[in-house]
Order: C-alpha cells, then sequence, then structure tokens
C-alpha cells in the first residue's frame, strides 16, 4: 500500500480503521489538531475504501462548503488513480457536498413522498428576512406603538429556534432577552412565516435541515435513506448543530460505516446554534462505544508556538486531551507586546509587517486578526495613512450584492411565480413601479393556476409604459429546460435596468457577465440556483476588497473567517479582557469555553510568527452624561501569569509621539530650576 507510506502513524491508523471490507466498521471519530492533515487524512479514508471495492455511490462524503467538498473529491480521485494505477478510471463521488446541499438533493427526489412540491424554491438570508418582513408587516407589527424586532432579528430568532432545537422562551431569555416581551407575538409571526412559505412553494436555509430531521423522525424512512450509503463520513463535526446530529444519527443508528472528523478545540460557532457537545459526546452515542483516534502531529507551525496555543487550551474544562507537537524547532517565542493604546498597536503592527515585508515576506502570507469586525478601525486608519493594501474578510458575495440579487430574483420567479419575495423585487425593477403596485399585482395574479399567463392578462400599471410588456415576454421566454440559455435571456432583459438604476453600472455588469459564465457549468437552472443559494463563491474585482491595482496586499480578518486558513506571521488584535473573551461572551461558562476557543483558533492560524497585542487603554464612544472616556484593560484571562514564560513579553513605546514631535527622554536627575536661580546668585 504504497499510497499510504506519507501517512504518519496515527494518520494512517486513522485510515485502515475498520479495514477496507464491505462489512462496515464500526463507528470511529477522529480529533484531528490544527494543522494535524486532517483533509489529508479524510481524503486517504475515502480513497482507501475505493481501493477495497467499496461503490463510490454508495460513499455519503458531508463538508460545510462546496469548495471543501470539491477539494477534497479531486484529492480522493488522485490517490485513488495513485493507487491501482493510471489505467484506473476514477469514478466520481455523487453524494460528496454541504450538509444543506445534500439535504435540498434528498428533499427534491423525494418530495412527493413527504408531502413537498419538487419544484420548490430555496431562499436564501435575504429572500428569507424579507418574506419575514413582508408577513411581520401584514400581521401589524411593523405599526406597534413599542418597536417590535427588525426582520433580520425575528429570522435570527427563528433560525436559532429551528436549529438548536430549543424552546422559544429559552431562545429569548439566553440570546435576545431583549425581544423576551414579544413571546406570543414571534410566535404568531413565526406560524404565518412558515404557512406564507408553504403557500408560496418555499423552502428557506434553516428548513432544508429541519424538514429532512423531520422526516429522519419515522424509523421506516430513515432506514430507507441510510440504507442509499454503506459509509458516511463527516468533516468538521465541531460545528454541527443538534438537528445536524439528528439527522446523522438517524442515518447511521448503529454507527455501522460511520466516520466523523473534527477538532473540540476548535468549535467556535455557537452564534449559528453549532454545539461542542455533538463532538464531545459521540462516542457514548453508541454501544459499545466509538472508537476515538487522535492526530496530534502538527505541520504548520513551531513548537513554540505550539507550546503558547497548548497552555491556553489546557485550560479548558471538558475537552479530548491532546498536545500538539512537530519537529519544526524554532528559537523565537511568540511575542505578547504591551502597548499604551490602540493607535500604538496599529502603529506596531504595521512596523512588524513591512519589516517582514522588507525581509522576503508577502504581505498575502501575513494577517491580521481581531474577535470582532469593529476592532480593526484604529488598523484600517494606519495601514491607509501608510499605503499598505489590505483585504477584509469576508468580503461580499455574490448574493449579497443587490445587482446579482436582481438577476436571480428574475430566473427565481419565472421558475415558481408563487414565489412572492423573488416577485416583490422582480416588479420593482420595472421603472414606475413602487412596493405598493408590486404587491397589488402580486395578489391579483395568486390565485391563478399559471400566475405568469395571468400576468399578460392585467391591465399594465399606469406609469410602467412599454417596460411592462418587456417583462412580459421575458418571463414568458425563461424556460428551465433551455438552460444556460435562459439567464442570457434574463440578463438582457435586466442591462438597461442596470444601467438605470446604477451609476457603477460597469463594474456590476462584469459581475453579471462571470455569474453567467459560472451558470454555464451547471446542467440546469434549478441545480443552478440551489447551489449558488447554499454555497455562494466571493463576488469579484472591488465588489470584494481586494485591491484592483496590487498583487500583494494584507489579509485582516476575524477569527471566525479565519479559521481553516494559515499564514507565515499572524497578528492578533487586542487580546485583553473586554475582547477576548468579549464583553457579550462572558455570560456563562460554555460561552467562555467558546472564547478560550476562539484564542486558541487565531494562534493556531501562524507558521513562523505569532504576536498578540496588548493595548492598555481603550477610547470608548458613550452617550451618557459623561462623554467619551478612555478605559483601562487588562491581559486576557486566558493567558496567565504561569504561561508568560511560553511568550517573548514585550514592552513597547513609539519612537515618536501620536502628534510627530520626538518622545522626550526618560526623566533625568538634573534640577534646572535651582540652576536657573543659581545663574543670578
Amino acid at each position: 500500500m504504497a499510497y499510504l507510506d506519507k501517512l504518519n502513524d496515527r494518520q494512517r491508523e486513522a485510515v485502515e480503521f475498520g479495514g477496507t471490507s464491505l462489512g462496515l466498521s464500526p463507528p470511529l471519530l477522529i480529533i484531528a489538531g490544527a494543522g494535524s492533515g486532517k483533509t489529508n487524512t479524510l481524503a486517504h479514508r475515502v480513497a482507501h475504501l475505493l481501493v477495497g471495492g467499496a461503490d463510490p455511490r454508495r460513499i455519503l462524503l458531508m463538508t460545510f462548503s462546496r469548495r471543501a467538498a470539491t477539494e477534497l473529491t479531486r484529492r480522493v480521485e488522485k490517490i485513488t488513480t495513485e493507487a491501482l494505477g493510471s489505467g484506473y478510471a476514477a469514478e466520481t463521488l455523487t453524494w460528496a457536498g454541504t450538509f444543506h446541499g445534500i439535504g435540498a438533493r434528498i428533499l427534491r427526489e423525494h418530495a412527493l413522498e413527504i408531502g413537498l412540491n419538487p419544484e420548490f424554491s430555496i431562499h436564501d438570508r435575504e429572500d428569507s428576512a424579507d418574506l419575514m418582513n413582508l408577513t411581520r408587516h401584514g400581521l401589524g407589527f411593523s405599526k406597534t406603538e413599542i418597536r417590535f424586532p427588525s426582520k433580520g432579528t425575528c429570522l435570527a430568532i427563528y433560525s436559532r429556534a429551528v436549529n438548536a432545537e430549543e424552546p422559544l422562551s429559552q431562545v429569548l431569555r439566553n440570546q435576545f432577552p431583549w425581544c423576551a416581551n414579544w413571546e406570543a407575538e414571534l410566535k404568531r409571526l413565526f406560524g404565518a412565516y412558515v404557512e406564507a412559505k408553504q403557500a408560496q412553494n418555499v423552502l428557506d436555509y434553516d428548513d432544508l435541515l429541519l424538514a429532512w430531521a423531520q422526516v429522519m423522525a419515522h424509523p421506516d424512512f430513515a432506514a430507507h435513506i441510510g440504507a442509499t450509503w454503506d459509509h458516511v463520513l463527516i468533516d468538521e463535526y465541531q460545528d454541527t448543530n443538534r438537528l445536524q446530529s439528528r439527522i446523522l444519527l438517524g442515518l447511521k443508528p448503529d454507527g455501522r460505516g460511520l466516520t466523523v472528523v473534527g477538532d473540540d478545540a476548535q468549535s467556535i460557532y455557537a452564534f449559528r446554534a453549532a454545539t461542542v457537545r455533538n463532538i464531545l459526546d459521540f462516542p457514548k452515542a453508541f454501544t459499545p462505544q466509538a472508537s476515538v483516534i487522535t492526530l496530534d502531529r502538527n505541520y504548520r507551525s513551531t513548537q513554540p508556538i505550539l507550546a503558547a496555543a497548548n497552555a491556553v487550551i489546557e485550560e479548558a474544562k471538558e475537552r479530548f486531551t491532546k498536545s500538539l507537537w512537530t519537529e519544526r524547532e524554532s528559537s523565537e517565542k511568540p511575542r505578547l507586546v504591551s502597548l499604551l493604546n490602540e493607535a500604538d498597536q496599529a502603529r506596531h503592527f504595521v512596523d512588524q509587517i513591512l519589516l517582514n515585508r522588507e525581509t522576503g515576506m508577502r504581505l498575502t502570507q501575513q494577517a491580521v486578526l481581531f474577535r470582532t469586525s469593529s476592532h480593526s478601525g484604529q488598523l484600517e486608519v494606519e495601514l491607509t495613512r501608510r499605503n499598505v493594501p489590505f483585504v477584509k474578510f469576508g468580503g461580499l458575495k455574490f448574493l449579497d450584492s443587490a445587482h446579482v440579487k436582481d438577476l436571480l430574483a428574475v430566473l427565481r420567479f419565472a421558475q415558481n411565480p408563487r414565489d412572492r419575495v423573488a416577485g416583490f423585487r422582480v416588479l420593482q425593477l420595472v421603472p414606475g413601479i413602487g412596493p405598493t403596485a408590486a404587491g397589488k399585482v402580486l395578489a391579483a395574479i395568486a390565485p391563478h393556476l399559471h400566475p405568469v399567463e395571468a400576468l399578460a392578462t392585467l391591465p399594465p400599471p399606469a406609469r410602467a409604459g412599454t417596460a411592462w410588456k418587456d417583462l412580459i415576454e421575458a418571463l414568458s421566454g425563461l424556460n428551465a429546460a433551455d438552460w444556460p440559455a435562459g439567464i442570457s435571456r434574463a440578463r438582457t432583459w435586466y442591462d438597461p435596468h442596470l444601467d438605470r438604476i446604477y451609476e457603477d453600472a460597469e463594474t456590476r455588469r462584469a459581475d453579471l457577465l462571470q455569474l453567467e459564465q459560472i451558470a454555464g457549468g451547471y446542467p440546469s437552472q434549478e441545480r443552478f440556483l440551489t447551489d449558488l443559494t447554499l454555497d455562494p463563491p466571493d463576488a469579484t474585482g472591488g465588489q470584494a476588497g481586494v485591491p484592483l491595482k496590487d498583487d500583494d496586499y494584507l489579509i485582516l480578518s476575524t477569527i471566525h473567517s479565519a479559521k481553516g486558513q494559515e499564514w507565515r506571521a499572524v497578528f492578533v488584535l487586542n487580546v485583553v479582557d473586554g475582547c477576548i473573551p468579549s464583553d457579550l461572551g462572558t455570560g456563562s461558562s460554555a460561552e467562555i469555553e467558546e472564547e478560550r476557543r476562539l484564542l486558541y483558533v487565531a494562534m493556531t492560524r501562524a507558521k513562523d510568527q505569532l504576536t498578540l497585542g496588548l493595548p492598555l487603554r481603550f477610547y470608548v464612544t458613550q452617550q451618557t452624561r459623561n462623554g467619551d472616556r478612555h478605559i483601562h484593560a487588562v491581559r486576557s484571562r486566558f493567558i496567565s501569569r504561569d504561561m508568560l514564560e511560553r511568550f517573548d513579553v514585550i514592552h513597547w513605546q513609539p519612537p515618536i509621539l501620536a502628534d510627530g514631535r520626538p518622545r522626550p527622554p526618560a526623566p533625568l536627575a538634573i534640577d534646572v530650576s535651582s540652576k536657573m536661580r543659581g545663574m543670578w546668585s
């Protein structure tokens, strides 16, 4: 088995666990530490199954992004071809994708059996918020004397209750206490929201898991679905929520053929309803318990960086015991730099970043990480002042761009004319049609069996002019079976509206051309809309904030967005109490433990250099009678005094004052006043 020779002992043990027979191995949990070759190990395990005779059509591989699924599939094919020789024609894993993508596929394939219309549309978060707002307005909650929660907050509450499987009262008490007085109204709103989705043949992002989990509660149907696959492999299991865990245990209740990979120390998405309990409790979910194999050899960071990170995570109250190690020795410890304030922190970080650049380290090999997006304000000002290009993650997504949402709404409305959100957006693209007129048109066509045909029989709105006829012709000509020509027709109709609505139409037009190119790679409009909604690619050009004239730029990122990434040099802003942990993340023991894991994730992104910034004073703007004020900060509680020996502790002062004047020397033992008097004695 030469294709396994490059694996270390622990990786090989995980790959070969259970053998390659079709008898299905017992359940396995692979605890993969940061930088331990998790993706490589998972790819080799799948390839090992294929080499042993497993049917690729009976392997389910679920990840948290379509890009990760594509990369895993590519690696599996490469390893399998290497093992079986160049004459082997690699068969594609037909069931590789995200939880939501696989869920959408299953629900569509079994729609008629479970009471769904197979032509359902899928709403992204913004569309869902818009429909929530329409429902909210229809119930009169937007006219209350006391401000009712916004559409985004309502959707967040709904999503939390669904994914965490928590009662609404508990969600309001723990996560949204300022909305607790609206519990009865919110319950009524959510009921009406579900009815609106069903009437419009729409599923939102959460429904893809909720509906899947609900059908898995029926043992016969669960067994039928579970029998589709012999082997089920899940990546990043620490990021799953209760619904996803319930789906997984429904697929393989005895755990046979089930492998999950993850790291409890990197569970940082509780705000998305992920729970670290899923991975911590996984072994005990089966009888006998699942086997656990730990990957603790790190291939990314130097040993001093790992020693500091290990010290931080060792204080966690509950975890799978592991201590990362590496053969990458170094004499350079991580730097723990205390500074007077955030402005000094920004200046010092930029100094170090530019010094690294002068010694051959590109800006793209360096990153500045922070707990919250607002923390980078001072740094962004300093970078701009010193002409250092940067990109801040995450940038806009295609589906967050208004012009892209416009075009996709045209496609969705043509495919499903009962999609009120899509129709509401499309109708308002026509000059002379506002929200009121759009609502009347949608209400008029709602009772009809063929809404688009009904649209053609309506008298055109008074101010729409010839644009109304153009819209009717465009919608009638969009045939989902004629793909991808349909998106070209939709773009042609939308093009003159783009010039009318947006000043930067040419920049946006380039995005739409790229979107059309992407669409050409999909076999159908339905598949294109589903995949793009569930896993949108990044926007292009200036829309994402990437410098257009520089091929080298610094990375700024929240810690959450940095997970899974690595850089030669990493700088972490504001490693002080109130920032890490966040003031908002200390309400419970579980929240504090997640904040600890956030710092650990930030530290383990670094390969060669790690710098933690500790500004001692913060300037806080407050609307109080005391006005703005400075607050004094203390080192994060996650770095105890006993850990300081793991760091190079530095107290930094700038060589000049903030106003550009040289910093004065330390106080001297000279009595100038006495000397001055002595001149006249």
